[in-house]
């Protein structure tokens, strides 16, 4: 492929590294938007938790179709094939508080639609999936948003930290804390853990009342987002490095505002064959949280409150690979950093093929949640290191519409296997799916690669 598609005008090109940033300085603002980004992170993602343990739980206490409780969960990660471009143009085109303020506000209305359902005995599968699919659609605008808004809050040197303990913070909450505490809000009873989740995201609403500095994106390309990195086509420079601060003059035309991330995305060749092999790791995530419920229920003999110190195990894992995300960067290098995302969640999916004891499960399910920081961090770095700030927003959301768009097919699919084939079958396919990732992960995520985007 041709390094260069046209000549470009001679710009004036900004640093490639960031300019000096008092924002990361103790006592700034920097200091305190980071701080106030962790609370939110972990009061959102404790109430996301629990809504992961309510949804399918009071799914099973319904119906016992696998088909069915995968439908559920199926309904509450759909939206990331659905509006994750929309999100992307409105995260860089609108005030990106404002947007996570909207997601609170549909979350707000969403689950108090499902307490009063639950409240009056009037619960069903198509409730359960329709407040999940609201509730998807809200998760959708809040983290776009709020990943958006990380590089312009945190100076690059810092990023990796804040990076590892957002991602820290998001893992334990929505994977530990989260279903923990759901299983035994639950079994106090489905009101009170409801309540508690909606309360959770009023408190997150009020949390962004603190953030102070500029929410809205820079813009940084001429014309439009390039179509390819290196190719010096609306950079603003010619290294190619895709970080050119070029003022942008104009827009590109509304249908193009769609793809510009997705063209981005799938030019670069690091950041196309990570998103790919992310595809096959969210698909057997959402496979994974699909299935376990009823496996959990009708295979392992577990009650809510069981299950869901099963499902904290994720958690316990994500909170151990952020404590130790850095100094695995140093010893192994981020590439096999990245490389223990696979075999987590390759042990995840072939563990339940070949044993339901809990103490197996749980520990496969440590690996994976370990496994999944590593990669979201390092792969976070990677992307706030390339993208334009201009284009995060729509990079992000085509990022997690190929990526997280897998977690709505593993979900569906593996309810589809389940009910011809069963469980373990079910989730044979898709520990297959994960070993065959990676040979190309070995080819292409090489180190020289990597240091590109350091």
């Amino acid at each position: 492929m041709s390094t260069r598609t046209r000549p470009v005008k001679k710009t004036e090109a900004a640093p490639a590294s960031d300019p000096p940033d008092p924002r990361g300085t103790p006592g700034t603002p920097g200091t305190r938007n980071t701080a106030v980004l962790l609370a939110l992170t972990a009061v959102t993602n404790l109430a996301d938790g629990i809504i992961k343990i309510a949804l399918p739980v009071l799914a099973t206490g319904i119906t016992d179709s696998p088909g069915q409780v995968a439908a559920v969960a199926l309904a509450l990660t759909l939206p990331w094939l659905l509006v994750s471009l929309p999100a992307g143009v409105l995260a860089d085109r609108a005030d990106r508080r404002r947007l996570l303020w909207l997601a609170g506000g549909i979350r707000l209305l969403a689950i108090g639609w499902l307490i009063q359902t639950v409240t009056s005995d009037s619960t069903t599968i198509g409730t359960l999936a329709a407040v999940g699919a609201v509730l998807g659609t809200a998760e959708v605008i809040a983290q776009t948003s709020e990943t958006a808004l990380i590089p312009a809050l945190v100076p690059r040197a810092e990023r990796e930290r804040a990076n590892a303990w957002i991602a820290g913070v998001e893992t334990a909450a929505n994977e530990f804390c989260g279903p923990m505490i759901g299983g035994l809000l639950l079994t106090a009873g489905t009101g009170i853990a409801l309540g508690s989740t909606w309360v959770a995201y009023l408190a997150a609403a009020l949390l962004l009342l603190l953030l102070t500095g500029r929410f809205r994106a820079v813009r940084t390309t001429k014309d439009e987002a390039p179509t390819e990195p290196g190719t010096g086509t609306g950079t603003g420079t010619e290294t190619g490095t895709g970080t050119g601060t070029a003022p942008r003059t104009g827009r590109a035309p509304r249908a193009r505002e769609f793809t510009e991330g997705l063209r981005y995305l799938w030019h670069h060749r690091l950041l196309r064959t990570t998103t790919l092999i992310l595809t096959v790791l969210g698909a057997s995530w959402g496979a994974w949280l699909a299935l376990m419920p009823l496996v959990a229920k009708e295979t392992m003999g577990l009650d809510a409150r069981q299950y869901g110190i099963v499902l904290s195990a994720l958690g316990v894992g994500g909170l151990a690979g952020t404590l130790a995300v850095t100094r695995i960067n140093r010893l192994l290098g981020r590439r096999w950093a990245m490389f223990a995302d696979l075999l987590g969640t390759l042990a995840m999916m072939a563990v339940p093929v070949l044993t339901t004891q809990v103490w197996a499960v749980a520990t496969a399910a440590f690996l994976g949640g370990m496994g999944g920081t590593l990669w979201t961090v390092n792969s976070r770095l990677i992307a706030q290191n390339t993208v334009p700030d201009a284009l995060m927003g729509r990079y992000s959301s085509a990022a997690r519409l190929i990526g997280w768009g897998g977690m709505p097919i593993g979900a569906g699919l593996i309810g589809v296997l389940a009910e011809a084939f069963g469980t373990r079958v079910a989730f044979l396919v898709f520990a297959a799916a994960v070993a065959a990732t990676i040979p190309p992960f070995l080819r292409i995520v090489t180190t020289d690669e990597l240091r590109k985007s350091a």
